[in-house]
């Protein structure tokens, strides 16, 4: 078991800049508002056990997300994903920066893109203006039946844990990209490379209690053909409707929530729309959700009216340097976006 957030050696656990002695809070484990909002939320619900593909065009039409259930998910195993989930980032800051270099399994905090380094980042008195309040895994499930680098038995349960997820995942993520491929008339042949579950990764983010008016992830759309997202019971997590419309994602029990990203977006000439989302950050409680990304395979080109035919290497290697230089995705799908489409 974790150890309680009410002791001071819990926050061993968070980055040296994110820790509370570090940014004096008052009464930071004490929720004013401890109950959950009752009213439910208008994301689209998508029954898995019986695929209404009208409906799943729809959501994907008007919204860019929905909820799953009935996903065959076995409780036991999510309970013990979130669980392993825990106990991972409750070991000490130390031995989670050690897992930086792994392949398999590496450690990030601050940014999803690359985390600080250096004496006057890590050591300083206060964050930068720009820190985000999270750490998190990159997991890459190819690699993940590999033995770790570092022997832990915290880490190698998690591992084991993910890796049967995974499993779970690619399986979800196959079946409805089959029925969004059947929606938009897509060749049968391309199913298999738009949608590689051989490309696919994890990220379980531990967004820290915040005592800054900050976000945890600022708005952004994901990368990749499909997301799922899973999250404990905590909130925070938003999609935007419209151009400025930003919704409350609540987190109900037993079931996923499904997010589109660029790729399926030009696979279906802009039908399909690539949904922003970002992530609140609380003051009093920590917030654990683990996101499931795939891609289509790096060769296969993704042909579209509305853009210049490109492959996921050439949208990654845009990205990549949008973070190198910026910080964040700043183009994304604009660097191949036809001129006759352009709005």
């Amino acid at each position: 078991m974790s150890p309680s957030i009410h002791t001071p050696s819990y926050y061993d656990s968070y980055p040296p800049l994110l820790r509370p002695n570090n940014n004096p809070i008052h009464d930071l484990n004490q929720d004013p508002n401890p109950l959950p909002d009752p009213n439910p939320d208008p994301i689209p619900v998508i029954d898995f056990q019986n695929i209404d593909n009208d409906a799943i065009s729809e959501a994907c039409r008007n919204w860019g997300v929905f909820r799953l259930a009935n996903h065959g998910i076995p409780d036991a195993l999510l309970n013990q994903l979130h669980g392993r989930a825990e106990e991972a980032f409750s070991l000490p800051f130390d031995s989670k920066h050690a897992l930086k270099s792994c392949t398999a399994m590496a450690y990030f905090w601050g940014t999803p893109a690359l985390t600080p380094t250096g004496e006057t980042v890590e050591r300083g008195p206060t964050p930068p203006a720009d820190m985000k309040w999270f750490e998190g895994f990159n997991v890459l499930l190819n690699q993940l039946a590999q033995q770790l680098q570092v022997e832990d038995p915290v880490l190698d349960n998690f591992r084991l844990v993910l890796d049967e997820y995974g499993r779970h995942q690619s399986r979800l993520a196959t079946t409805i990209f089959k029925a969004m491929a059947e929606n938009l008339n897509l060749d049968q042949n391309l199913y298999e490379s738009y949608l590689s579950p051989s490309t696919a990764s994890m990220r379980i983010y531990r967004y820290l209690k915040c005592p800054l008016p900050v976000w945890g992830l600022n708005a952004h759309t994901d990368s990749t053909v499909l997301t799922v997202l899973t999250h404990d019971e905590v909130g925070g997590f938003q999609v935007c409707k419209g151009d400025d419309e930003w919704i409350d994602v609540k987190p109900i029990p037993n079931t996923l929530v499904l997010i589109l990203g660029d790729l399926i977006q030009a696979m279906s000439d802009d039908k399909y729309k690539s949904v922003k989302h970002r992530v609140k950050a609380n003051k009093y409680k920590e917030r654990i959700s683990v996101g499931y990304f795939v891609f289509s395979a790096v060769d296969a080109v993704i042909q579209s009216s509305m853009y210049k035919p490109f492959t996921y290497a050439d949208f990654r290697a845009g990205v990549q340097q949008d973070l190198k230089t910026l910080g964040y995705k700043k183009v994304g799908l604009g660097h191949f976006k036809l001129p006759h489409a352009s709005p």
